[in-house]
């Protein structure tokens, strides 16, 4: 798995999940505050804190697209590590702030999937934002297999915009 990190400087307890999207996005948001176990000394979040906020957001997205992480593996054969990670961070988050988390779906392609994300305080700026690669592993082979019809019919409508 390949982290990168760039860093301008910059989550949680009783998260809350909405499928509310604003018109032009259909991602999946999730809220979550920042915990004590996420941040530094001077209370400011540390970059490894928005890795669990971004899972739970993908945890949540194909959960709300009917396909449990958990149910996976015996309803599609599959498993969807993870391959990459990108994480821009911009400004600072702090213990007890309030953030939303959005994933979409940016790309699926033959056997991956792309989802981007952005992470911000609601209704206001973005404070982190990137992507994530996950990869459809057959279960049998433990190899690389085409993304399951089922699953890309259900993950259509997180599907980012398309640019003009």
């Amino acid at each position: 798995m390949a982290v990168t990190l760039r860093v301008g400087q910059a989550l949680a307890h009783n998260a809350r999940v909405s499928n509310a999207a604003p018109a032009q996005s259909q991602g999946h948001r999730v809220r979550e505050r920042v915990r004590w176990s996420d941040v530094d000394a001077g209370g400011i979040i540390r970059w490894d804190a928005y890795t669990r906020l971004v899972e739970l957001a993908e945890t949540e997205l194909f959960r709300a697209a009917g396909f449990p992480y958990a149910t996976l593996w015996e309803r599609l054969d599959i498993w969807l590590p993870r391959v990459q990670f990108h994480l821009d961070l911009r400004f600072p988050a702090r213990l007890d702030d309030l953030l939303e988390t959005e994933m979409r779906v940016a790309r699926i392609g033959r056997s991956s999937i792309r989802l981007e994300f952005a992470i911000r305080r609601p209704r206001t700026r973005v404070l982190a934002e990137g992507h994530l690669v996950i990869v459809s592993i057959g279960r049998r082979s433990g190899k690389a297999v085409k993304v399951p019809a089922e699953l890309v019919r259900a993950l259509r409508r997180y599907c980012a915009p398309r640019a003009p």
